[in-house]
């Protein structure tokens, strides 16, 4: 599941967004018969890297993604890989990934796809299966509609055209931001007046970090709201919680919380960046950064990314790039407005 929001965060860029309305899904078509459709299984998990990074070749000129993420999909405990799934193979080689996951427990419900370039209608084949399982989520959430989002890179390998034809419409821009690190550049920072920072090793902090995420992040676009337990299997097995930091002043208690992740092959990476609104504007925000610069400076690393909504209002984008983060790709989030069988259509937009 896509990682692109941090405090708040991919190719040309689409028309601009505009309202979507709401559409019956088209009939999937009949695959050719060397097309092969089935759910994805953990087992999966070393085939689908390979094809995940092969559509990031197409789209960005490099390998970004991990294992790790591939597998802590596949076995999230809410997956249901058999009903939320699909594998689509040409004569045995895997072309197309698609996954669903339902957060809200409402309307709202997000999606992944990829697909390699040349096999178009593998992709609309799951695309298809995305939205008729997505309308089913629905009905069975009890509501009348689905709003689905899906994520995908600015220039993706699925043509834009498709998704415009079947209703889709882009209704967000993302940024990938990229920013280089060395230990000469990025000493440790003084911290201002008070700021104190711990990691996250005991278990009260960890669900402190998990609360101070809901809370900075609330009025957030395409925040959904989680459980903690929810939080954790989302972030998967392998956190390292020595690089989850809550900051704290005197007298005020915990004020901001980072995290961090040291897991991915192409750089570091911050996940999530967040100061509770009456503390912004201290440099707090600004602290965190570079209290990350320098711990990954002196681990080794030579790169550090993060995802920012470019239509953040927090000012997001701007202490990045004042931080030096330079663009490195976009991502929009694509909409589309189902009726749930069975239900009473009722139009509108999605949130």
């Amino acid at each position: 599941m896509d990682e692109l929001t941090t405090e708040s965060a991919e190719r040309p860029a689409p028309s601009e967004p505009t309202a979507p309305h709401e559409v019956t899904a088209p009939p999937e078509a009949t695959p050719p018969p060397e097309l092969t459709v089935r759910p994805a299984t953990p087992a999966d998990a070393d085939e689908i890297f390979r094809l995940l990074n092969a559509v990031d070749i197409a789209e960005v000129g490099h390998p970004e993604t991990d294992l790790s993420t591939v597998e802590t999909d596949l076995v999230h405990p809410e997956a249901d890989l058999g009903r939320n799934s699909w594998l689509a193979f040409r004569h045995g080689q895997l072309v197309a990934y698609g996954l669903l996951w339902d957060d809200s427990g409402g309307e709202r419900i997000d999606a992944d796809h990829y697909v390699l370039p040349g096999h178009q209608d593998a992709g609309e084949r799951l695309l298809a299966a995305i939205e008729r399982r997505a309308a089913e989520r629905a009905a069975e959430n009890g509501v009348t509609r689905a709003v689905v989002h899906l994520t995908l890179n600015s220039r993706p390998t699925l043509d834009r055209t498709t998704l415009a034809r079947r209703g889709w419409h882009a209704v967000r821009r993302y940024n990938v931001l990229t920013r280089p690190l060395s230990p000469a550049a990025d000493p440790a920072p003084a911290p201002p007046p008070g700021l104190t920072l711990r990691g996250c090793a005991p278990e009260a902090d960890r669900r402190r970090a998990h609360a101070l995420v809901e809370e900075t992040f609330a009025a957030h676009h395409d925040h959904q709201r989680r459980g903690h337990e929810q939080w954790l299997a989302d972030l998967g097995q392998g956190v390292d919680w020595s690089l989850v930091w809550i900051a704290a002043l005197p007298d005020e208690g915990d004020v901001a919380v980072v995290l961090t992740r040291d897991d991915r092959e192409a750089m570091a990476w911050i996940r999530n960046l967040g100061v509770r609104e009456r503390f912004r504007g201290r440099g707090i925000a600004g602290h965190l950064l570079r209290h990350a610069f320098a711990v990954y400076a002196a681990r080794g690393r030579d790169t550090i990314g993060l995802g920012v909504d470019t239509e953040n209002e927090t000012g997001a984008l701007r202490l990045y790039t004042s931080h030096g983060f330079a663009p490195y790709f976009a991502a929009d989030t694509w909409e589309i407005i189902l009726p749930a069988p069975g239900k009473q259509e009722v139009p509108g937009r999605g949130g």
